[in-house]
C-alpha cells in the first residue's frame, strides 16, 4: 500500500459515516501516509479504533497522529512495533 493508499483512504475516510474499524498493519505506510490519515482524522467521528502496526511510520507521522487525536478523541490508534 505504502503512502499512496492512506492518501487515497483519507478522502473517503473524511466523508464516514459507517465503519468503525481500519486495520491498516504491514502496509509499508510512512510519515507521508500518516499525515494523510491524521487530516481525516481530524474530521472523522464514526471510526473507533485505528490499527497501524508493523509500518515504517517516523517521529513526524506518529506527531501528526498525535495532533489529530487531540481533536478527535473516540480513536483507539494502535502503533505496535513502528
Amino acid at each position: 500500500m505504502g503512502d499512496d493508499g492512506p492518501r487515497a483512504l483519507s478522502e473517503g475516510l473524511q466523508n464516514n459515516t459507517a465503519l468503525t474499524l481500519l486495520y491498516l498493519n504491514q502496509n509499508q505506510i510512512g510519515d507521508a501516509g500518516a499525515r494523510a490519515l491524521s487530516e481525516a482524522l481530524r474530521n472523522n467521528t464514526a471510526l473507533t479504533s485505528l490499527w497501524l502496526g508493523y509500518n515504517h511510520i517516523g517521529d513526524a507521522g506518529v506527531q501528526a497522529l498525535s495532533e489529530a487525536l487531540q481533536i478527535n478523541k473516540v480513536i483507539i490508534l494502535v502503533l505496535s512495533s513502528l
